[in-house]
């Protein structure tokens, strides 16, 4: 149909109305909470709590590059250069509480789970603590074995289980098992439905711009347990796989000479120069280790599904995971080179980078840089030095091809 929305035209609709519905329900009195990106939204969900993200709102505020001024306003009241920068940019939307992104109202609850890194916990225990509000925290431990043990299992289901005891006396409501079964199912669906997609990059040439997966990642943040967002990724996901099924490419102005992975965080200040960059030099990011952070997959009533996938996440996840996991994405994407952003907010995924780059590279023999930034702040980010790394890395993709051609006519 001529008038149908695209996934794109929808992706806005959905991001705009996300925000819009929170400030109405503080309005109406409802309660709001904001919660970390990979965190048990189901039960939220479960008790219609409207829930908002700072972690996707202070990288909204970067991307429209006003990210220095929340940053400026957090280190002129004491807070350091030298933690999150996403951290900064909420501490100060909390007193500022007006942005050029769409503004999210201030919570009634914290929902905290630290499967992404530790510096959430006193970030969101801070904003707890200045606002007396409750908070309710997920510890979830990093496994050091290679699988999520039986015990780190049981551990973290009796913190879901004490959650929900938790959310009955803050609510005043009983917890409905019925509609959390169902929103565990939509929550798995919606998962799914991102992977599926997000696999199509897997053709070539890739019919995905790998930074439009960056913009979609807002919504597999903030609505993976609604149907709207189901829908989206359906859509997105058909739309993926029309593209691929006709050949199409991710530009419409230019040929996908090479395929590489972003490992980490964008730079949502220079998302646009960085695309354009690499788009220059026929460079498609089809990837990054990102779709698996949301492919959050259990079967409905099985709490124990649900908090191992909750404790899957690779970042918490041991030194040879991480590995096999990035080796396991250059075969199935069939990459030419990684760029590895070392990004100064996000030391848990930075301080192994460079072990993880070597251990990659002597099994898979695919070229790699690292590029220094941060997620939202400006000020650690250099254009030239990104721009040096990628002709580094082009030079380097281009002399294996020409070795490889020169193996394979022999």
């Amino acid at each position: 149909m001529e008038n149908q929305k695209t996934s794109k035209q929808l992706l806005g609709e959905l991001l705009d109305r996300h925000y819009a519905d929170a400030l109405k329900a503080k309005e109406d009195g409802k309660l709001i909470a904001w919660s970390t990106s990979i965190a048990p939204q189901e039960l939220l969900e479960t008790l219609g709590i409207h829930v908002v993200y700072p972690e996707n709102h202070a990288a909204a505020i970067g991307a429209r590059k006003h990210a220095q001024e929340f940053i400026n306003y957090s280190e002129g009241r004491g807070y350091s250069a030298d933690i999150c920068s996403y951290a900064r940019v909420n501490l100060a939307y909390m007193e500022i509480q007006h942005c050029e992104a769409a503004n999210m109202p201030l919570p009634d609850l914290i929902f905290c789970c630290n499967n992404i890194c530790n510096t959430v916990i006193k970030w969101y225990e801070n904003i707890a603590k200045e606002l007396k509000i409750p908070m309710i925290l997920f510890d979830l431990p990093f496994n050091h074995a290679y699988e999520v043990s039986d015990q780190n299992v049981k551990y973290i289901k009796a913190q879901i289980q004490y959650a929900i005891t938790e959310l009955e006396v803050i609510t005043g409501q009983k917890f409905d098992y019925d509609r959390f079964s169902e929103v565990m199912k939509i929550s798995s669906e919606t998962s799914k439905w991102w992977k599926k997609a997000s696999l199509l990059a897997t053709t070539k040439p890739s019919p995905l711009n790998g930074f439009d997966l960056f913009n979609y990642m807002a919504t597999i943040v903030c609505m993976r347990g609604t149907r709207e967002g189901l829908e989206l990724f359906k859509l997105w996901h058909d739309e993926l796989k029309e593209k691929s099924e006709n050949g199409v490419g991710p530009w419409k102005d230019g040929e996908e000479k090479y395929r590489v992975m972003w490992d980490g965080i964008a730079c949502w200040p220079y998302l646009g120069d960085t695309y354009k960059v690499l788009k220059k030099n026929g460079i498609n990011m089809v990837t990054s280790t990102y779709p698996d952070s949301w492919y959050i997959v259990y079967d409905a009533n099985d709490i124990d599904g649900m908090a191992k996938s909750y404790s899957s996440n690779y970042v918490n996840r041991n030194l040879d995971f991480g590995t096999d996991n990035i080796i396991r994405i250059v075969n199935d994407f069939k990459l030419d080179g990684i760029i590895y952003h070392s990004n100064r907010s996000c030391k848990l995924m930075d301080f192994r980078q460079f072990e993880v780059q070597r251990r990659v590279e002597e099994s898979t023999g695919v070229p790699s840089v690292i590029f220094d930034g941060d997620q939202t702040d400006p000020r650690a980010f250099s254009l030239a030095q990104f721009e040096t790394r990628i002709q580094a890395l082009v030079e380097m993709m281009e002399s294996r091809k020409k070795w490889r051609d020169t193996v394979c006519s022999k």
